[in-house]
């Protein structure tokens, strides 16, 4: 009886960890007609604006160096794989898309931005699905 119960937990451990990791798999390929795609779970953030944006002229100009070179550390050393602002001046202010395993990670990482923890940016993170191999033209 003991090992049934031994046997029987085992099993439905083993199903509830499989069920786990096949709800949220961080790549899943699918066809459409001919084509075969495979599909990547990336972390999209969106920088908008701050609550504190009455710094100096001088003031802002250092801290989007200081903004800029973060962004070059996170290129380097964090996954980020695209950078940019947005065209207009709106509240919404740009995106950093990186190729990171959790929401969490991403945050960590802006949450040390000169602009962030001087108020001039908030951002927020959302998992996003692309199909892998895609780009900017």
């Amino acid at each position: 009886m003991e090992k049934s119960i031994i046997i029987l937990t085992i099993l439905v451990l083993g199903i509830f960890h499989f069920s786990f990791a096949q709800d949220n798999p961080r790549e899943f390929t699918y066809e459409e007609g001919d084509t075969t795609y495979t599909m990547k779970q990336y972390v999209f953030c969106l920088y908008t604006s701050g609550t504190e944006r009455s710094q100096t002229e001088a003031e802002a100009a250092e801290l989007q160096k200081q903004h800029l070179a973060h962004l070059a550390d996170l290129q380097e050393n964090h996954n980020l794989q695209m950078a940019g602002p947005f065209g207009d001046d709106g509240t919404m202010r740009g995106i950093l898309l990186f190729d990171l395993d959790s929401n969490q990670k991403a945050i960590e990482l802006i949450e040390k931005d000169p602009m962030v923890i001087n108020n001039r940016l908030k951002f927020e993170c959302h998992p996003i699905w692309l199909a892998k191999g895609t780009v900017l033209r």
